[in-house]
């Protein structure tokens, strides 16, 4: 999952006392954990309910032989009987087990289409899932391949075009292997993808909506001026992105496409991607919208807004992203066009997601500020000179898709920004 970007970075209150190990802050640094780090004797037990009843056998322990330094839940690669597996443990107000079934029903129907996607293990129980003393616990197969990104903060751009394109394609397969993935939209909830807010026909009537359900995150918003924010920045995006969605199919997608959740064929430059893992984020929400996601997670400079106020985007990323996309799902016109005007978007609810964990989960207010500024920042970046830049480059891409003359036009009394000549 990943943090948004940041001026500085803040340690979060949630942690209970130093461990002597820090995870990705907000930015480019390091904090301390929210979670307590997992331990050998902790993954043991674990494990032991994943083996079962060993009559006449010492139960085998486990060692950590590495330690995820993603800050929202606890993970770590461990070792045991010769054998690697990846131990995750979730708060259970961020996870529980009936939210985990989805995720992993999603990965299973993707690892059976052929999609190289770590097994999930199920315990000698039969659960993919164990609920214990508060705390809830996945196991996986460890994915094949280089990890080259496993330290990578969020919001790092691919280390090569290679890797963006490579990237690119192996999302493309997975949206066509997820067509057939019939679950429902998981609903809105904390550290989670959606697209409730930007289809519905009263946006800020749907937030008020969730404010109702989440008290941490209606606390929050109640003393920022979210309703003015969303309705400058959000809103005419939203505008000329709804019509165009409400003409598409709904899918399930990975919800969270960024470098550092693929393992790699080689550390090459033309490397291609050998796993995909972390569906934490997935839901049904639409192919470009997860195409949108993987953009904004990789091609734009967020965390030069945060420091410098100013970001570009990596253009040459972007179209090698969508070009290698192309070559297993290529885009129509109509995709193509829906990708531009959901882009400045496409954050807007996981950034409420992340205000509610930041504000009900692990308290954390000056962290919440973040969340709150990654909301309004992403979408203001839109409006001005970079940021359009980049929509018209997609633009541009969306009526050549279209093969058209013409260019393609939001719905009738849709606001549309004013552009530079660079972006028209």
């Amino acid at each position: 999952m990943p943090s948004s970007p940041a001026r500085r970075c803040h340690v979060s209150a949630a942690a209970r006392r130093p461990v002597g190990l820090f995870v990705h802050g907000m930015g480019r640094g390091l904090a301390e954990p929210d979670w307590t780090p997992l331990t050998g004797g902790e993954v043991t037990g674990i494990l032991d309910r994943y083996d079962g009843p060993r009559a006449g056998r010492r139960p085998a322990g486990a060692d950590i032989a590495w330690r995820s330094p993603r800050p929202m839940s606890a993970a770590a690669l461990v070792r045991r009987s010769g054998r690697k597996l990846f131990v995750k443990r979730h708060g259970k107000r961020v996870r529980n087990a009936g939210q985990l079934m989805a995720e992993h029903a999603f990965a299973g129907h993707l690892r059976g289409q052929g999609l190289p996607v770590p097994a999930v293990l199920r315990a000698a129980d039969g659960s993919a899932a164990l609920t214990l003393d508060g705390w809830v616990y996945e196991v996986h197969e460890v994915a094949a391949g280089v990890d080259l990104y496993r330290d990578a903060v969020s919001w790092s751009p691919f280390a090569s075009l290679g890797h963006a394109r490579a990237a690119g394609a192996a999302l493309a397969r997975l949206h066509r292997a997820a067509a057939g993935f019939g679950w429902p939209a998981r609903p809105w909830g904390v550290l989670v993808n959606s697209c409730h807010v930007i289809t519905a026909a009263d946006p800020l009537a749907e937030v008020e909506r969730l404010l109702g359900r989440w008290p941490a995150l209606a606390g929050y918003l109640g003393k920022r001026p979210w309703r003015d924010d969303l309705t400058r920045y959000h809103l005419p995006a939203i505008a000329r992105a709804a019509p165009l969605l409400a003409r598409l199919p709904r899918q399930w997608g990975h919800g969270d496409w960024h470098p550092s959740n693929l393992t790699w064929t080689s550390a090459a430059a033309d490397a291609g991607v050998a796993g995909i893992f972390d569906f934490g984020l997935a839901n049904r929400t639409f192919a470009v919208h997860d195409l949108a996601v993987a953009l904004e997670r990789s091609t734009v400079g967020w965390l030069d807004l945060a420091e410098s106020g100013r970001a570009g985007a990596d253009l040459a990323a972007v179209d090698a992203l969508l070009d290698g996309y192309e070559t297993a799902r290529p885009l129509g016109g109509l995709e193509a066009a829906a990708l531009a005007e959901v882009l400045p978007v496409a954050h807007l609810e996981y950034a409420l997601s992340e205000i509610e964990y930041f504000a009900g989960v692990v308290h954390s207010p000056a962290n919440a500020d973040l969340a709150y500024g990654y909301l309004v920042d992403h979408a203001r970046w839109f409006t001005g000179p970079d940021g359009l830049a980049l929509l018209g480059h997609l633009r541009r891409r969306a009526r050549r898709a279209a093969g058209a003359a013409q260019p393609v036009r939001p719905a009738a009394g849709a606001a549309q920004p004013a552009r530079p000549a660079a972006a028209s």
